[in-house]
């Protein structure tokens, strides 16, 4: 009994920088933002820095956003669901080297893979170069929806391919083997087995992707070139170059709903955490 407590308090000290850390880093700052969200500038109550995303200005932007993410995500889910079913059936040796392949655009700054990007689609840029010399009539998609998806599904591809391989490789293949030995084609074992289990691997791929995807400012300023706001360039302009730190805040509530509602979602569909990443 007295191993087992001295056990616990040890644990309990081992988890005191992670307790340090989330009170300085998630809470202190989320304090700040629900202060500065539910008040003005004299610091009375008021709801008007989150009924604000009703004006025109802010409304279009969170709808943009909501539309691009929405799109970035589908298009993410149509590439990585085959790509997930092909690594699980693949050998250890050969998968984990294709892993390796997604999984090392992770470790590169998220801001200079953004920039690479800007620098292959822009007019005079590296891709309008080779379509010159090929006599090849040029791109132009930088400074469009078209580059900001583009790049949301480039940066965010591997969130959804990682939770979708994780998910599919834990599919029991006896049970691929009795649909098949019962007289079930591909097809219809495809979509009575394989698609409902992967459903966790889905929903977690669904949530990794649109969450980033809505919440960005990087990809939409790089390669959208300012012209087209998207609610995380509204909520960034407010602090940075308005500094109105009450309506930044509000709108930025406005925004966790969303996130919470995704995250629900999850936690709902996948409740033994299947769809983890790894």
């Amino acid at each position: 009994m007295r191993r087992l407590w001295q056990l616990t308090s040890k644990n309990k000290w081992l988890s005191t920088p992670y307790v340090l850390w989330s009170v300085m880093f998630i809470i202190i700052p989320l304090c700040m933002i629900f202060y500065y969200g539910l008040t003005d500038k004299t610091g009375a109550f008021t709801l008007e820095n989150i009924t604000a995303i009703a004006t025109a200005e802010h409304a279009k932007a969170l709808w943009l956003s909501l539309l691009l993410s929405l799109i970035s995500t589908l298009i993410c889910f149509l590439l990585a669901y085959p790509l997930a079913m092909i690594l699980s059936n693949m050998k250890v040796n050969q998968h984990s080297f294709i892993i390796l392949i997604f999984i090392l655009p992770m470790w590169m700054n998220f801001l200079l893979r953004t920039l690479a990007w800007q620098t292959l689609l822009e007019k005079s840029g590296v891709i309008n170069s080779i379509l010159n010399i090929l006599h090849l009539p040029n791109i132009n998609i930088i400074n469009t929806p078209y580059a900001i998806i583009l790049g949301m599904v480039y940066n965010f591809l591997p969130f959804m391919v990682l939770p979708l391989y994780n998910v599919l490789s834990k599919i029991d293949e006896n049970v691929l083997d009795a649909s098949r030995d019962l007289g079930a084609g591909s097809v219809h074992t495809f979509f009575r087995i394989i698609l409902p289990l992967s459903i966790p691997g889905i929903i977690s791929g669904i949530t990794m992707v649109f969450v980033p995807a809505l919440t960005t400012f990087v990809i939409s300023t790089l390669l959208g070139g300012s012209k087209i706001l998207l609610i995380g360039n509204v909520i960034e302009q407010e602090f940075t170059q308005a500094s109105n730190w009450h309506l930044g805040s509000g709108l930025s509530i406005v925004l966790m709903i969303f996130i919470i509602l995704n995250m629900i979602a999850s936690a709902v569909f996948d409740k033994e955490g299947e769809g983890a990443m790894l």
